[in-house]
């Protein structure tokens, strides 16, 4: 049997094996190591296991993961982030759509802190659905808009997924975190005009929320201070060269520690859960990045990668309809896995031909990451949706969906624009170079 016959049964049987409900970590390290003992040998397959462990276990910036996920773990559970909330909704809550609106502005400023859209629905959405119902807003456009403003957390930095993506391809983190800005806001303040002129147009839909005096809005920014120093701290320390994003992650935990302190808020419940979430989290997302790097070796020693690339190189297409497949076929992989498992499971065989036709490695890791955003509330799987669906079970599934089909049709928006003027993503990294 030839290299490449072997390397498609190999995506054959992981692909199966996902389906039969095995996480997509441990299929790729099934298939990828039982490939490599077939091909090679099991010294040599075992050489290279250990050799994938080594090179990405000791990568330093990797720090930066399970540094970010604490950080924004001890933010929540010491309640720094529930000010933001507080403070957004007393200056805009009393627009038409206010409390959608609040949440949506709340949900990029929480995703600055945590990097996480599961996180944030979930944070978020025990704390406005009440709100919502209190003001009788239309349960498919409240629970749309948390489950959809959630996902402006894999945008923002410190996005999560752009480390792992930063890790994987060799990109610079930093670059990538300022390559997100730019999209997040202007997806931020669409999301917010579109839900202020639906809500204005049909008041029934999202009433306005109540109305503050000035002294009231201005004394809430006190409350925001902390959130705006970590943050601040953060990115700042990165943009302006001063600290690398693991540094700088370290930072931030130190950060939020001094400011739980500070506040009487720290309790040792609170970082013991902090500390096993963290090491939890980092631990499956160290699994999937070390497996999906030596299935992606056992891949290309197969000639599968190449055979690939090869194959859609000869159907000549130029960058911009090569983009729009790329558009379609995240669309379809995203209504099966999350955004994760889209992200091992496509780079193998889409990072080459990225570089083939001469996409920007850090244009494509915000390609990538709104298509992410459109995975995150796309049927069936949903994630945000699914967490959504947690917090408020009263709603049915399938009216949450239809609340996230507006906020869908405009990230799809973000990405033909994206595609059509790629400086949207590109223009702040090159200022800073």
């Amino acid at each position: 049997m030839s290299l490449i016959a072997i390397g498609y049964m190999a995506i054959v049987t992981m692909l199966a094996l996902i389906l039969l409900g095995i996480p997509i970590g441990w299929s790729m390290a099934i298939v990828g190591l039982l490939g490599e003992f077939y091909v090679t040998g099991p010294i040599a397959a075992a050489s290279k296991l250990s050799l994938t462990l080594w090179e990405n276990g000791t990568l330093f910036v990797f720090i930066a993961l399970p540094l970010f996920l604490l950080m924004g773990q001890l933010a929540f559970r010491t309640g720094i982030t529930d000010d933001l909330y507080d403070c957004v909704s007393k200056w805009f809550g009393h627009l038409p759509g206010g409390i959608a609106v609040s949440a949506v502005l709340s949900n990029a400023a929480y995703g600055a802190v945590t990097g996480s859209s599961i996180a944030s629905v979930a944070t978020l959405g025990p704390m406005v659905m009440p709100e919502f119902r209190k003001y009788r807003y239309d349960m498919s456009l409240a629970t749309g808009t948390l489950a959809s403003a959630g996902t402006l957390a894999v945008l923002v930095p410190p996005s999560t997924l752009l480390v792992i993506y930063g890790v994987w391809t060799e990109t610079s983190i930093s670059e990538l975190f300022m390559a997100g800005i730019v999209p997040c806001v202007l997806l931020t303040v669409v999301y917010c005009a579109t839900l202020a002129i639906w809500c204005a147009l049909k008041p029934e839909m999202g009433p306005p929320g109540p109305s503050y005096s000035w002294p009231e809005r201005f004394s809430s920014l006190k409350r925001l201070l902390p959130a705006l120093a970590v943050i601040t701290v953060v990115l700042g320390g990165i943009y302006g060269g001063i600290m690398t994003p693991s540094e700088s992650a370290a930072v931030g935990v130190l950060g939020v520690l001094a400011i739980a302190i500070v506040m009487r808020r720290l309790r040792w419940k609170a970082v013991a859960e902090s500390l096993r979430q963290t090491i939890q989290t980092s631990g499956m997302v160290f699994v999937i990045v070390v497996t999906g790097i030596m299935f992606t070796r056992f891949m290309v020693h197969t000639n599968v990668t190449a055979d690939f690339v090869g194959m859609i190189a000869d159907w000549n297409l130029n960058k911009t309809t090569l983009l729009l497949m790329m558009l379609v076929f995240y669309f379809i992989l995203g209504t099966a896995l999350d955004g994760l498992g889209m992200l091992i499971l496509s780079l193998p065989f889409v990072m080459p031909l990225m570089a083939t036709a001469g996409v920007d490695k850090v244009w494509f890791g915000i390609f990538l990451c709104v298509m992410m955003e459109l995975a995150a509330v796309s049927p069936p799987v949903g994630i945000t949706v699914a967490v959504m669906r947690s917090v408020a079970p009263d709603v049915p599934t399938h009216v949450i969906f239809r609340g996230c089909y507006p906020f869908l049709f405009l990230t799809i928006l973000l990405t033909f624009a994206l595609i059509a003027w790629p400086s949207l993503a590109l223009w702040l990294p090159s200022v800073t170079r």
